[in-house]
């Protein structure tokens, strides 16, 4: 059975919260990602939608919408994408739809997308956007989980770690930077910076009614 949106004990009602986790691959998103989502029952994925062949384990729906290139280009070219992106040869991009649906049934959405898609959503969506930076502890650690995956080839990893260096750059277009030397410790802070972003003032617009009852 799901689990209704946590719900304020004065009936506010607010805004929900397009909470966006972008990282370096291998610097531990996914992971955060994943157990921010099995702990806060109101906050729900966005599954991108990507050219590329699943990996093992992916599940179509789950993990990405699997699509090939035409299909990809006929999203784009009819509007379809809130955000899309080319990286490492293949295309990412969030479908509109399924996120406009979630807001609509009162849920925050998760995004896990690179700067670029942080940026192109922060412009479609400004005020109701939170943009969270991770950080590896040192290049050196993030290429050896990279290795440690055991997933790519060299070749690639090589690319992913110029990459990186090319993402971190973009540290500065983030509303929090913070540094994954432990992944519990990281996802605590990450749980906490949605506790309080839930909680601004401004998305909470069913405050109003409240204060003008109390001062009637």
């Amino acid at each position: 059975m799901e689990v209704p949106p946590e719900s304020d004990p004065h009936g506010f009602k607010r805004r929900g919260v397009l909470f966006v986790l972008s990282s370096p691959s291998g610097a531990g998103k996914s992971t955060i990602a994943r157990k921010l989502l099995a702990d806060e029952p109101g906050l729900s994925m966005s599954v991108s939608a990507t050219t590329r062949a699943p990996r093992p384990g992916e599940v179509e729906g789950k993990d990405y919408h699997f699509v090939d290139l035409e299909e990809f280009r006929r999203m784009a070219t009819e509007h379809e994408f809130l955000e899309w992106a080319h990286v490492f040869g293949q295309r990412y991009g969030t479908p509109r739809a399924p996120v406009e649906a979630m807001l609509a049934a009162g849920k925050d959405v998760l995004f896990d997308i690179d700067w670029q898609g942080a940026q192109q959503l922060f412009q479609i969506a400004g005020g109701d956007v939170v943009r969270v930076f991770i950080l590896p502890p040192s290049m050196a650690e993030l290429r050896q989980r990279l290795l440690n995956r055991n997933t790519d080839a060299i070749e690639i990893i090589d690319a992913r770690m110029a990459r990186a260096a090319a993402e971190v750059s973009h540290w500065d277009g983030y509303d929090y930077v913070l540094v994954n030397d432990d992944v519990e410790g990281c996802f605590r802070k990450v749980q906490t910076i949605l506790a309080a972003e839930r909680l601004k003032r401004s998305r909470q617009t069913g405050v109003i009614g409240f204060i003008r009852k109390l001062m009637a």
